[in-house]
């Protein structure tokens, strides 16, 4: 394979940082001037929409706040960076656009306690003197920030995002454009059923368990937020308990996105197509006796690293109809049965006594249709779909 085969890609890269005193005060400068200025500016957006019915962007804004800093009364909106409150007028833009579009709900005043995040822009004529991958990055009015460099970026990036949790933790990340080569196709194909008991289930048999993190930390959990209901909300102890709650939330979040990560890459790493169900995880979040369990597995975010991990390995992912009855196919004489219960995980066909795991078999029916799509080229909106097998 030759460099005229390789794709570029934009990866995103999230570092851990560790600021000083120094720059955690800058810091604390920065995350309070960002936030005024997207309140201002949404209170400004709004009431002159509903008295009225004006429209202003964050352009007409940026006026307002170049005037406002000539004021001796807001003179300490000079202490921030100019290009942070500029990027979070940007992005309330881009909230908005989101939400013309359908795409997000109103954008909402931001409160303190919440996750804060600031963007920096770095000049890209000077970008040798403050950004060097897996040694050093400066940002403007904080200087060199310590950061433990667990990869060693390709690229260049553009943007620096400053974010600190819910639990006090700082971190840094961009986005840089990076070549990449495709794995070597192979000609195998599998076929990916999600489930509770087991996450992933293969139709070649393989099954990954469900490691179930909020029923192992479930101990945890329960008593820290019940020892936060005790305290009195504001108070110093009160404060102190919200960080123990998050912390442990965070290892729940964690230990989820590292495994979920390395399910991801091992069923890229097994074939060079993978053919999964189109699943509606927000309408099964309605069953509210399942839904701590559904939420606990993360479906969506399974999908959405299959997803792009397929486009940068060169591997072929297609989604199954969800209405497609996979589960009580026979995957050998393709007799579809009245009616399976949840509850029955093995059963037979009445046709060809065949004994069926009701995992295996409804991956091995998802891998059938998707390979049929891919044949026939009845590929609309990314779902294949059959006419005959739908009549249950």
């Amino acid at each position: 394979m030759t460099d005229l085969d390789s794709i570029k890609i934009q990866r995103s890269y999230k570092f851990r940082c560790y600021p000083g005193s120094v720059q955690r005060q800058q810091l604390a400068v920065e995350f309070g001037h960002a936030r005024w200025v997207w309140n201002q500016c949404l209170a400004w957006r709004s009431n002159l929409y509903q008295d009225v019915g004006e429209k202003v962007t964050a352009i007409d804004f940026s006026r307002e706040l170049t005037f406002l800093k000539q004021l001796g009364t807001y003179d300490w909106l000079k202490e921030a960076s100019a290009c942070v409150l500029q990027q979070k007028l940007r992005d309330q833009d881009t909230a908005f656009r989101n939400f013309f579009a359908g795409r997000a709900k109103y954008p909402k005043f931001k409160k303190k306690l919440h996750g804060q995040s600031i963007r920096y822009q770095l000049d890209q004529r000077i970008v040798a003197n403050l950004y060097r991958a897996g040694e050093f990055l400066k940002l403007p009015k904080l200087g060199e920030l310590k950061l433990k460099w667990s990869r060693k970026p390709l690229g260049i990036p553009k943007m620096v995002t400053i974010t600190k949790d819910c639990t006090g933790h700082y971190f840094a990340s961009f986005t840089c454009e990076e070549s990449i080569q495709p794995l070597p196709q192979k000609p195998s194909g599998i076929g990916v059923d999600l489930g509770l008991k087991d996450v992933v289930v293969t139709s070649s048999g393989w099954k990954s368990g469900n490691p179930r993190y909020l029923l192992t930390y479930r101990r945890q959990l329960t008593k820290t937020q019940r020892r936060l209901s005790r305290r009195v909300k504001g108070s110093q102890r009160w404060h102190c308990q919200r960080m123990r709650v998050a912390n442990a939330h965070a290892r729940v979040r964690n230990t989820r996105q590292d495994w979920l990560h390395k399910l991801s890459t091992t069923l890229i790493g097994q074939a060079g197509f993978i053919a999964m169900e189109d699943l509606n995880v927000k309408g099964m979040m309605a069953n509210r006796r399942l839904a701590k369990s559904i939420s606990d597995v993360g479906m969506d975010e399974l999908k959405r690293q299959l997803e792009y991990k397929a486009k940068w390995t060169g591997c072929e992912w297609v989604q199954v109809d969800r209405w497609a009855p996979t589960s009580k196919t026979c995957s050998t004489c393709g007799t579809v049965q009245e009616t399976i219960p949840l509850s029955v995980r093995e059963w037979t066909c009445q046709d060809c006594q065949t004994v069926h795991d009701r995992d295996i078999n409804a991956a091995k029916n998802i891998l059938a249709l998707a390979t049929l799509g891919r044949r026939e080229s009845d590929v609309r909106g990314g779902v294949h779909k059959l006419e005959a097998d739908y009549a249950c």
